[in-house]
C-alpha cells in the first residue's frame, strides 16, 4: 500500500524570489494553506535568509495566478508522478482580480475616455 500511495502524492518544486528551489511531496487534498504551513515548519537551511514570521503570509503562485488558502492540489488537476513547479512568495494580502488591470493601464497613462474633436 505505501507504494500506491507515493504514486498519489504531487511533487511540487517550489521556487523563491531569491531563485533558490526546494521539491516538497504533497497528497492532491493538501490545499495551499496546508502547503504554505507545511513549508513553514519544514523550513529548509538553505533558506534561512528567506525565513518568514509566519506561515500565513507564504502564497504560491502556479501558472502566474495566486492560490488562495482553500484551493487543494487535486483541484489543479496536477500530474501524479511528475514534478510541478510553482512560485513561493511572502505577501500579506492577494490582489484583487481587477487590480491588476487597473494598475497596468494607469502605468501606461491609458484611460477609457474619449475626445470627441
Amino acid at each position: 500500500p505505501d507504494t500506491a500511495f507515493f504514486f498519489l502524492q504531487i511533487n511540487l518544486r517550489l521556487i523563491l524570489v531569491s531563485g533558490k528551489t526546494k521539491e516538497f511531496l504533497f497528497s492532491p487534498n493538501d490545499s495551499a494553506a496546508d502547503i504554505a504551513k507545511h513549508v513553514y515548519d519544514n523550513w529548509p537551511m538553505d533558506w534561512e535568509e528567506e525565513q518568514v514570521s509566519s506561515p500565513n503570509i507564504l502564497r504560491l503562485i502556479y501558472q502566474g495566478r495566486f492560490l488562495h488558502g482553500n484551493v487543494t492540489l487535486g483541484a489543479l488537476k496536477l500530474p501524479f508522478g511528475k514534478t510541478t513547479v510553482m512560485h513561493l512568495v511572502a505577501r500579506e494580502t492577494l490582489p484583487e482580480p481587477n487590480s491588476q488591470g487597473q494598475r497596468n493601464r494607469e502605468k501606461t497613462g491609458e484611460s477609457n475616455c474619449c475626445v470627441i474633436l
